[in-house]
């Protein structure tokens, strides 16, 4: 029987959907998990990572290999993002991946709110293994 290849449940388009958040994470040189300037403008890359957090709950098993490939081959930030999302549904994972990103010394944009920094990943991610 020919037909579109998703599906009955649409799964085909969830997972592009998925793909194309991961590749936007991947390429980001931006960590920002809110609103940017002054109109409060959510980046790409937010939206992006707002779409894995969501995959996370919804199909956690096929966004949990999404992330750990995020983790090994996303950009700066991506590998951030990545870490992020990994502490929020396992600390202990997420703790290992910041734990393996603090001798990184590549360097990302970060924003909170109108504030625009730079870190690198090792600042970054002995920040968050403090607590911070």
């Amino acid at each position: 029987m020919r037909g579109n290849s998703e599906g009955m449940l649409g799964i085909g388009k969830k997972d592009r959907e998925l793909d194309a958040a991961v590749k936007e994470l991947a390429k980001a040189d931006t960590l920002a998990f809110g609103g940017v300037g002054i109109a409060s403008t959510l980046l790409p890359e937010t939206e992006a990572f707002r779409h894995v957090e969501r995959a996370l709950d919804e199909h956690p098993a096929e966004a949990r290999k999404k992330v750990d490939w995020l983790l090994s081959h996303g950009s700066p930030a991506g590998r951030a993002y990545a870490a992020t999302l990994l502490d929020r549904v396992d600390p202990e994972a997420g703790r290992a991946a910041w734990t393996r990103l603090r001798d990184d010394e590549r360097e990302f944009t970060t924003f909170s709110g109108c504030v625009m920094g730079r870190a690198t990943l090792r600042e970054y991610a002995t920040e968050r293994l403090a607590g911070n």
